[in-house]
């Protein structure tokens, strides 16, 4: 008996390497409005009412699972939704939210919450000499933030963005959990079709694997590229 039978997996490795693009569309997606998101929160921080509610926002998604935030946000709201119509206003709706939707708006969500510490981190590191010459130039809060605080708060937390993007791809394997064809829910669309466990497992830990050394590296000459520049 042939313990590693590759002829039984070797069919299937272009289709799991088809899942390198959605779990990437999804980690990148998710970045982009985890940013946003993060720089609003970070905003918000510096009213009284606002920065309770943006506390209370980061205090709720760092202490629930991740799994848990994706199952309210593809399930639990959608009944709820339809639940209120049907009860409050007389007629059915569906609210049903398509798998991969649900995946950009709970990793972004999540992700800004992670994110906003981060940025945060960034902007109190900022040389306070920077800002009281923005401030004697006449240079309003806007303007300052956009071309003067936000930059070099960037520059100075890439690393730890860098990280948390990485750690984000890692993640994207829970939306296996609702049917999104990334990398791990193929793997589990080959191995019950196969049963050949191993194998499958082993070319996506590559996939992933490769694709993380790939980002550190790129994010390490950025650094380097941004400090020198």
């Amino acid at each position: 008996m042939n313990i590693f039978d590759y002829d039984k997996i070797e069919p299937w490795i272009p289709y799991l390497i088809g899942g390198i693009g959605v779990t990437l569309l999804i980690a990148l997606v998710a970045a982009i409005i985890g940013i946003v998101l993060g720089v609003l929160l970070v905003v918000m921080h510096n009213n009284k009412i606002l920065g309770k509610l943006s506390f209370a926002y980061i205090d709720i998604i760092r202490g629930t699972p991740l799994l848990l935030q994706l199952s309210i946000i593809y399930l639990a709201i959608p009944q709820l939704l339809r639940e209120i119509f049907v009860y409050g206003l007389g007629y059915e709706a569906n609210f049903a939210l398509p798998a991969l939707t649900a995946a950009f708006i709970t990793f972004g969500l999540n992700s800004g919450a992670y994110l906003s510490e981060i940025i945060r981190s960034g902007i109190n590191s900022v040389d306070q000499g920077e800002i009281e010459a923005a401030r004697a130039l006449g240079i309003n809060k806007f303007h300052m933030y956009k071309d003067i605080i936000l930059p070099i708060a960037f520059k100075n937390s890439f690393p730890a963005l860098m990280n948390e993007f990485i750690t984000l791809i890692k993640e994207t394997s829970v939306v296996s959990v609702i049917g999104v064809a990334d990398l791990f829910r193929r793997q589990q669309i080959v191995t019950s079709q196969t049963f050949r466990y191993f194998e499958a497992l082993i070319i996506i830990g590559i996939i992933y694997y490769v694709i993380i050394k790939i980002f550190s590296y790129a994010g390490r000459k950025m650094e380097v590229m941004m400090r020198h520049g």
